[in-house]
């Protein structure tokens, strides 16, 4: 099970008496007429992780009031527009088209077309909203950990300003706005920085092993070769998926001399690797990293013979989880071809995810800055505050 940190304290009057709302992410909220073409991924990834614990609310009575007055009085958007309506998940699918865009910040895009189509009238009508809008993306991919994260990081980015109080309606929501297609400017650029940030780690005549496909490790190589440095990469094979194999044929494409290594031959090549690259699926409270199967096991050798450990995270991939170990992850079921029959009695293990405790780790680089594992905690409390 994973546990979370505190969840987000929506009003702090200490006179006031807490009233606790429990949201259960396992049974999402009643579908409208609007929320028939905002389904969850109909063809949904296999399950990474499972649905995480209730979230938990502490709201005020005079707060609970309010926003179920808004709700009352905002009704669904295909009874308020004719002809086809907006669709946040329509939007986002459009948005992931773009191979080279991040699906937070997909779903970071689509919340800021949520504001732009809205028709609230009030800041409660406008937030409550945005915050159907979150639920349905994040609902959309359940065990996705940069998708949660990204959607709970606009929530609070475009939504918490002290303006917003003193100001009409319609200069509240252009700040709003505004600070969304901010927020998602900076979520763009989140690679170039990091790019720029790791070439001081990258020497001439280094060799480098990366796990997977990263795109932002990609990036870095290639911000690397433009930058006339010379180095050599190891791809692992990356199985299940092969991804290893995808990007040593990017690599090949921009010269950048490629070795391709099976995913066991990793403590046997790693006397000629002077670093290792890799990515990940969410950085944790823990400094611990969420990656692809194989990632743990890399850290390992890695540290037992004294190479450092980078890792290429965006601050969007920054989760309030806190795994404690392996167990704590529930298997993500991938497909696995082994090429031979495999008997029925013989139980095969499908996780395509691990996790790496902060302790295997040497530095993560984000658009925040290069960081300690250590520091991660810290990162996140200035990002969720």
């Amino acid at each position: 099970m994973w546990r979370e940190s505190a969840s987000f304290i929506l009003d702090k009057h200490q006179n006031n008496k807490p009233i606790s709302l429990t949201h259960s992410i396992d049974s999402p909220p009643p579908p409208s007429a609007s929320m028939a073409d905002e389904n969850p991924n109909p063809n949904p990834i296999s399950a990474y992780y499972q649905t995480r614990a209730a979230h938990h609310g502490i709201v005020t009575s005079e707060w609970l009031e309010q926003a179920q007055a808004a709700v009352r009085r905002y009704p669904d958007r295909d009874s308020l527009v004719s002809g086809r309506p907006f669709s946040v998940i329509e939007d986002f699918n459009s948005w992931r088209q773009q191979p080279d865009l991040a699906e937070a910040v997909a779903a970071i895009r689509a919340l800021a077309a949520v504001i732009r189509a809205s028709e609230a009238t009030t800041m409660m009508e406008l937030e409550i909203e945005l915050k159907k809008a979150s639920d349905t993306l994040k609902s959309w991919d359940t065990t996705s950990i940069s998708l949660t994260a990204g959607c709970d990081l606009f929530m609070r980015y475009v939504t918490r300003t002290s303006a917003l109080e003193f100001e009409d309606f319609n200069s509240a929501k252009s700040r709003v706005l505004e600070r969304a297609e901010k927020f998602g400017e900076i979520s763009c650029k989140a690679r170039t920085i990091i790019a720029m940030l790791s070439q001081d780690f990258i020497f001439d005549g280094c060799t480098i092993l990366v796990h997977g496909f990263s795109r932002v490790v990609f990036e870095i190589l290639k911000t690397s070769a433009q930058n006339k440095k010379l180095f050599r990469v190891l791809c692992t094979e990356g199985r299940p998926d092969k991804t290893g194999v995808l990007l040593a044929n990017e690599l090949a494409k921009l010269d950048i001399p490629v070795k391709l290594l099976i995913d066991s031959a990793v403590a046997y090549s790693m006397d000629e690797v002077d670093m290792v690259f890799v990515g990940a699926d969410g950085v944790v409270e823990s400094g611990g990293i969420i990656n692809m199967m194989g990632t743990y096991q890399i850290a390992l050798v890695a540290q037992s013979m004294n190479k450092p450990v980078y890792v290429a995270a965006e601050s969007y991939k920054f989760a309030r989880l806190y795994p404690l170990d392996q167990k704590d992850l529930e298997p993500a079921l991938r497909p696995i071809d082994f090429s031979v029959p495999v008997p029925p009695k013989v139980e095969v293990e499908r996780s395509a995810r691990d996790y790496t405790p902060p302790q295997y780790l040497t530095l993560l680089f984000t658009d925040l800055g290069v960081l300690t594992p250590s520091v991660v905690s810290d990162e996140l409390i200035q990002l969720y505050l």
